[in-house]
């Protein structure tokens, strides 16, 4: 099992399923976490859960208090960061002669702008260190497309150019960002697929089921630990075989 003894790591929509399964991955390990959210309640029942853990409640949509956040954050972490999960994102789906600008530019801005933000901001905490992990979470769709998502698709696949851009940029410096693509995973978002459609789904995948939170927090331990060292501006795939790049 990797180890994160001590580490200090932030993990962004943690009050998410996907989010609590990297939380307790992370805890499991030894890891010095915050887990941020937009949900109080959620976030408190995971401090109960695992008493170790910082709560700070705070919405990515906020990008002009996002430099502000992670001061706050590293601060609670006792002044040093080592790694940060750039987890939260939304949807707001449309065909795309039916989107919105406002539905374009909240996504966009919350999902591509916003990572790009804690990613900026944390990269200058672990200068610092002279070392650290970046892991973004993108989607399986960023690299399929997907019917009425256009706004999401982008976002996530800006997400995966940005992170190789960054990776390039601080590969010297002994800073490893990459991303990881779920497929479609257990949470309470794929609960509200209708069966039908969820059967078309199960359909595609090789594997012949949803995958579990676990799968994408595995992930997320081994990118954050030092077994990735010299994995740097990759994506990994995690969708039971839906897509193979």
């Amino acid at each position: 099992m990797s180890n994160l003894e001590n580490k200090n790591i932030i993990v962004t929509g943690a009050s998410g399923g996907i989010g609590n399964a990297i939380i307790k991955k992370l805890n499991e390990v030894g890891a010095n976490i915050v887990a941020s959210g937009t949900r109080i309640e959620k976030l408190e029942e995971l401090k109960k859960k695992y008493e170790k853990i910082k709560i700070v409640k705070f919405d990515i949509s906020q990008s002009e208090k996002i430099e502000e956040f992670i001061d706050n954050a590293t601060n609670e972490l006792g002044g040093s960061l080592d790694g940060i999960i750039n987890n939260a994102g939304i949807t707001e789906d449309n065909l795309a002669i039916r989107m919105s600008l406002e539905e374009w530019q909240k996504v966009i801005n919350i999902n591509l702008t916003s990572t790009f933000l804690l990613s900026k901001f944390a990269i200058k905490k672990m200068l610092k260190n002279k070392s650290g992990k970046i892991v973004n979470i993108t989607s399986v769709v960023g690299h399929t497309g997907n019917l009425g998502q256009a706004n999401y698709t982008a976002s996530k696949a800006g997400i995966v150019a940005m992170s190789k851009s960054l990776a390039i940029e601080y590969a010297k410096k002994n800073i490893n960002i990459n991303c990881i693509s779920p497929g479609f995973i257990k949470t309470a978002m794929t609960d509200k697929i209708d069966e039908k459609f969820k059967e078309v789904i199960i359909s595609k995948i090789p594997s012949a089921r949803l995958g579990e939170p676990d799968d994408i927090a595995n992930a997320v331990l081994f990118l954050s630990s030092d077994q990735s060292n010299y994995i740097n501006g990759q994506t990994m795939h995690v969708n039971g075989g839906m897509y193979m790049a």
